[in-house]
């Protein structure tokens, strides 16, 4: 089985003072000697800080979206690909709109979704799916996530956010976990990528969705991870800094940003 790389394009906090940073997620995974882009952020920071890793984005051979939101998906405005990839994506995703109103977000209009979407139709092949689904061979995109826990809400306050997904790799040690928001649950999600894969939780990187103003089942979900004994935790982009310290005390975590490099054999 493939050895990983995850290059984290955009994240909330930069690596170190050479990378860009915004509030958003994005990150570029070589597997199995493909090249797969994962969620685009808000705006042309992944392009950017693709650039400056020395990555190639005409070699990609895949792009997949977690779920709707704009941190996650508006980064497609600022594409360069010259030809049609591949988008994998829940259906809700096209068309999905907020069904609160943020006074804090920038350029909340639909017009600003209604581009997106035209980015979509007009530069991608977009493959939809409900349905977990091998993309390569031990890569899956884990379509909708079933809701099994008993503490995780599924949730973004009156959304149930049926779109919100991962992607899953086998490797020789188990299977490794790449999540953007998490608005399923990120433990919903692990349980999924087990289900899915058949093998054990080896890691677990991006959105763990953790904040204060959702009421977040953070004592439940230190607890499932101290259960599942991975290798490798890499909670961040939407996660307080104190819930994030308790998982860097607690767990050992590490603390990743735009720039940084996870590499498992």
């Amino acid at each position: 089985m493939s050895a990983i790389t995850v290059r984290i394009l955009t994240e909330n906090l930069a690596h170190d003072m050479v990378w860009l940073a915004e509030w958003g997620f994005s990150c570029w995974i070589r597997y199995g000697g493909h090249n797969i882009l994962f969620d685009t952020g808000f705006s042309d920071v992944w392009v950017k800080n693709a650039a400056h890793a020395g990555i190639d984005l005409e070699t990609v051979d895949a792009i997949a979206l977690s779920h709707f939101h704009r941190d996650h998906t508006r980064g497609l405005l600022f594409h360069p690909f010259t030809t049609k990839r591949p988008l994998l994506m829940h259906p809700r995703v096209r068309g999905a709109r907020l069904t609160r109103t943020d006074p804090d977000a920038v350029l909340q209009s639909d017009a600003d979704y209604d581009r997106i979407d035209a980015t979509y139709k007009r530069d991608f092949d977009v493959r939809t799916s409900r349905e977990p689904f091998e993309f390569f061979s031990g890569a899956f995109f884990l379509g909708e996530i079933e809701r099994v826990t008993s503490f995780e809400k599924g949730c973004f306050f009156d959304d149930p956010m049926e779109d919100d997904t991962g992607l899953a790799f086998k490797t020789a040690n188990g299977c490794v976990v790449v999540s953007g928001c998490s608005h399923a649950g990120i433990c919903n999600i692990c349980e999924q990528a087990k289900r899915v894969t058949g093998q054990p939780l080896r890691a677990v990187i991006g959105g763990f969705h953790l904040l204060h103003n959702e009421d977040p089942p953070v004592d439940e979900t230190i607890a499932y991870f101290r259960g599942e004994k991975t290798e490798l935790l890499a909670p961040m982009h939407c996660i307080d800094f104190d819930i994030q310290a308790r998982f860097v005390t607690e767990l050992g975590t590490a603390r990743f940003g735009s720039g940084a490099l996870i590499a498992l054999e």
